[in-house]
């Protein structure tokens, strides 16, 4: 195993041991997703083996094709043998033609934001016999070129979910406008509002906050974070 590798995850433990501890919760409240997308192989292979020894065992994809390459059964060169020991979450756009694909990798899918989505990852789950958890995806910015529920539109959305649907999401993910940090703009108001979102529809799992603002994320509730960068290192 990598001792590079081994000290950035050691490093990121104990930053959410300290911001867990400043909002006055524990390391174990919150979920850390280790983001492999567009890893190369020996990193994965060096975090892998903090897996094996009981560390990190989750993983999150942004793909589905790159997900397949690297996880699935079928794939050469994938890190399939491990795959029954993690948790594998989808954290990238779902396009609906990939909704089978992903109810047969993935654990849990984080980007549930439209009503066609739904739909096609209810026909998939009945297809593949899998229910992956679902998050729903947030737009906290309105950003138009970025994917997820308006916050306006959420209330409706979980209600047409839960009603027409069957489906009981286990949490809401969001994603910060891209530069909040370095523009000056504080995250935690997106990081609040998903809080406030979540609390007014019955839901108890926030995923937000990644390499740059995850300390942020854990004060405002976060309980699964998405870290890659700062875990992996940059990526080539």
């Amino acid at each position: 195993m990598s001792t590079y590798i081994s000290q950035l995850h050691a490093n990121i433990l104990d930053r959410i041991e300290a911001a867990a501890k400043r909002s006055g919760r524990t390391a174990a409240d919150i979920c850390l997703t280790a983001v492999s997308k567009q890893q190369p192989d020996n990193r994965i292979k060096d975090m892998l083996a903090i897996t094996h020894s009981g560390g990190q065992t989750v993983f999150g994809e942004n793909k589905v094709q790159e997900a397949q390459g690297r996880w699935g059964a079928k794939e050469q060169g994938s890190f399939a043998d491990a795959r029954a020991n993690i948790q594998l979450r989808m954290i990238g756009p779902l396009q609906t033609n990939k909704a089978v694909a992903a109810c047969e990798l993935f654990d849990v899918i984080e980007t549930l934001d439209r009503e066609k989505l739904a739909k096609a990852l209810v026909k998939a789950m009945d297809k593949t016999g899998r229910q992956p958890e679902l998050f729903v995806q947030v737009n906290t910015g309105e950003e138009p070129q970025k994917a997820g529920v308006a916050p306006h539109d959420l209330d409706g959305f979980i209600k047409t979910l839960r009603t027409i649907y069957g489906l009981h999401p286990v949490g809401l993910m969001c994603i910060p406008p891209a530069g909040t940090l370095i523009s000056g703009q504080a995250p935690g108001p997106h990081f609040a509002l998903l809080a406030k979102l979540a609390a007014r529809n019955g839901i108890q799992s926030l995923s937000m906050g990644m390499s740059g603002d995850f300390e942020i994320a854990i004060e405002f509730g976060a309980t699964h974070i998405r870290v890659g960068s700062a875990l992996f290192g940059a990526r080539d």
